[in-house]
């Protein structure tokens, strides 16, 4: 492997720390300007998430060789250290040896000539040591989770299924399509894409792994296809949506479940796709060119703010609102680091919008209430305070394909028990 795939892991890691920015952003914006090939970019990608999956088990274990502590290392050191005890420790196809000798490489690339010194001592004290490393039994070192998430876990499943959920969050994640078939059949979009596995559960959804550069296929490019987890995909299977529906997304960007809904409703009716930012409205309105979606359009508006115009015009109404996003951490695996007190505010904002948008259904019509989290005080608690000053709303059970099943008006999704992103979804009836 390159250097410059350990260079871009290391630009990555040094912007997110020095501009609080998300990794998968840096890490596509990194790579597109070094220009590797797809074997380099790949080694690099593993390399960045690697490091922010297990950064707390990773500075655990250099820590044990660092005399002064972790926290008097320069920033760059650490994690240049991070980058190399991260292919020692985790990674089975790097020589040990390459891994030290690049990174002493890159802390002398750095001007810390001094420093590099160390960083061959620690790591060569790692490689050494490796295979008589003590077991760590704090879950929250071991998993790389701060304890506040580690207890609430705890709390919601017990001990033995948290642990399960704390592994997942750190495992690899194929990525999930849904066909559009508007554009291509299922045959045809097969042939096009000889690696797509079918969904297990899903129809018309596929897994896909190893591609590169999506956005590059020509399938993607032809509209015969779009990116949707199964979790955010059951949004339009719950909703009930159907041709000639009139459907307003409250937070549609970047457009997904809009997507979703205009090919259950065959592309017939309309669909309102609102947001809070004009820029996130363009990647709506590219994305249904791309896939030749008419039906729907878009408008700014704040989710909290009355449309006097919308009110009782919509048959269906869907909410999928801001939120910690706690249930994206495989994806996002930056998310885990949050503070809880960073998220204290979420459900005024969550409840704000529910209680607007429910203006906007008619009588008889569909609620739809999601979050990508799984804390009870933004999903659940949410929509109990909405029902306590809206009585004429009413849960309604809905039943989903594969593991989800029955329920009695609101699900969440988790990793471990659904292989879906963590997710709520509750579905609210109008009463006529």
């Amino acid at each position: 492997m390159s250097t410059n795939a350990r260079e871009v892991a290391l630009e990555v890691l040094t912007v997110c720390r020095k501009a609080d920015a998300w990794v998968d952003g840096a890490l596509k914006s990194a790579l597109s300007r070094a220009g590797l090939d797809s074997r380099d970019a790949a080694f690099a990608a593993r390399l960045t998430y690697g490091v922010v999956q297990n950064r707390m088990l990773l500075d655990f274990r250099i820590g044990k060789y660092c005399k002064t502590g972790i926290r008097d290392l320069e920033p760059v050191i650490l994690d240049i250290l991070r980058i190399g005890a991260c292919q020692i420790l985790l990674m089975d196809r790097v020589p040990p040896s390459a891994a030290v000798n690049q990174a002493v490489e890159m802390a002398k690339g750095h001007h810390r000539t001094r420093a590099a010194g160390l960083v061959n001592a620690i790591l060569r004290n790692l490689i050494r040591e490796k295979d008589t490393l003590p077991p760590v039994t704090d879950l929250s070192i071991q998993y790389s989770h701060p304890q506040w998430l580690v207890d609430t876990y705890i709390t919601l499943l017990g001990r033995e299924e948290a642990e399960r959920t704390l592994a997942e969050n750190n495992r690899p994640v194929p990525m999930t399509i849904q066909r559009n078939p508007l554009r291509v059949s299922r045959d045809d979009l097969e042939a096009e894409l000889p690696t797509a596995e079918p969904h297990p559960w899903l129809p018309d959804c596929y897994t896909l792994s190893g591609v590169g550069d999506l956005e590059a296929l020509p399938a993607f490019q032809a509209g015969h296809f779009f990116v949707q987890d199964a979790a955010a995909k059951l949004v339009s299977l719950v909703s009930g949506c159907r041709s000639g529906d009139r459907v307003i997304d409250v937070c549609a960007a970047p457009g997904g479940k809009s997507f979703a809904m205009a090919m259950a409703m065959e592309d017939q009716g309309e669909i309102l796709s609102c947001d809070i930012h004009a820029n996130k409205l363009r990647q709506v309105e590219q994305g249904a060119a791309r896939l030749g979606i008419r039906c729907i359009r878009t408008g700014q508006a704040d989710g909290r703010v009355l449309r006097e115009e919308l009110v009782q015009t919509a048959d269906v109404v869907v909410c999928d609102v801001p939120c910690s996003g706690l249930g994206i951490i495989r994806k996002k695996p930056d998310i885990r680091y949050k503070r809880p007190e960073d998220l204290t505010g979420l459900p005024e904002i969550q409840g704000a919008i529910l209680a607007n948008a429910a203006n906007y259904v008619k009588p008889g019509g569909v609620l739809i209430y999601s979050t990508c989290t799984i804390l009870p005080a933004e999903n659940g608690q949410v929509v109990e305070a909405f029902l306590q000053k809206a009585p004429h709303f009413k849960k309604e059970p809905f039943s989903l394909p594969g593991p989800v099943g029955e329920t009695a008006g609101e699900i969440t999704l988790w990793p471990q028990r659904h292989q879906t992103d963590g997710f709520y979804i509750c579905k609210l009836r109008k009463q006529a």
